[in-house]
């Protein structure tokens, strides 16, 4: 089969795409090295990272496996981090920078701010990094760590996640001891409206072990946005924070910035 490879550059970023079957071209090579920080010695792993199914000749042969993989070892490193960053968190509040640190929106902001993103091989269709779905993107940071750790070995996928994540921690930890949206809303409730804050469960999904809960918030008999957590208090902390948005409080700016890292006070 004749293989054809297609690099370009758009307004919005570098791109590759192929025709035919799949492989990574030597320019691609050198820039997904240059950008990892980390030389493979098996370029096949490589390849398999930055495959989409959309041209792979078998899903197999996709980057959906390694995905898989890395997103368990990228929890590993997290979680290693985390206990020893934070001596004195419990388990509970160790979960929850967690769960914030390796969501897909992390992921994706961090596959795109560090170019990782512009080298995934992709069908036609996504013809720039405003268009690509941040699934992608995440998916692509997850198999790359995989790629590392299975060429190189847990240290050196771990060196890459640390060089990579830490700023994303340091940041969820900042925004869990800053960000009390609950209390916000309370004082501005009691002080300029008079009222106090009442959180009403407006639905719930998922099976017993995996709920998820709607909640909004009810002040002096006005109700404001609902808001989804995958429990209640975290629920509660969003919902506050769009009740304050919406009373012109809280700029859109902070709301866009902050609301899917939330995680309960």
């Amino acid at each position: 089969m004749i293989q054809i490879a297609i690099d370009f550059v758009t307004d919005y970023g570098y791109f590759h795409y192929v025709t035919g079957s799949h492989f990574v071209s030597p320019e691609l090579h050198k820039r997904a090295e240059e950008t990892l920080g980390y030389t493979f010695n098996n370029i096949d792993l490589l390849e398999e990272s930055l495959t989409h199914a959309s041209v792979a000749d078998n899903r197999l042969n996709s980057n959906e496996r390694m995905e898989f993989l890395g997103d368990a070892v990228l929890d590993l490193i997290i979680c290693e981090m985390l206990y020893r960053r934070f001596p004195t968190l419990l388990e509970g509040d160790l979960t929850k920078i967690k769960s914030a640190v390796v969501s897909r929106k992390i992921c994706a902001e961090v596959a795109l701010e560090t170019g990782l993103a512009d080298l995934l091989i992709i069908g036609k269709g996504i013809t720039n990094r405003a268009l690509m779905p941040p699934s992608l993107a995440a998916a692509v940071y997850e198999s790359v760590v995989a790629a590392i750790y299975l060429d190189g070995g847990f240290e050196v996928a771990k060196a890459y996640v640390l060089r990579t994540m830490t700023a994303q921690v340091e940041a969820v930890w900042a925004n869990l001891q800053s960000h009390n949206y609950k209390a916000a809303l309370q004082q501005h409730a009691q002080k300029v409206l008079g009222g106090t804050p009442i959180y009403e469960l407006l639905d719930e999904k998922g099976p017993d072990h995996s709920k998820c809960f709607e909640v909004c918030v009810v002040i002096n008999s006005r109700r404001y946005a609902g808001a989804w957590g995958p429990n209640k208090k975290t629920a509660e902390q969003k919902a506050a924070l769009l009740a304050l948005e919406e009373m012109g409080v809280v700029p859109k700016e902070e709301v866009e910035q902050v609301y899917d890292t939330l995680i309960e006070q």
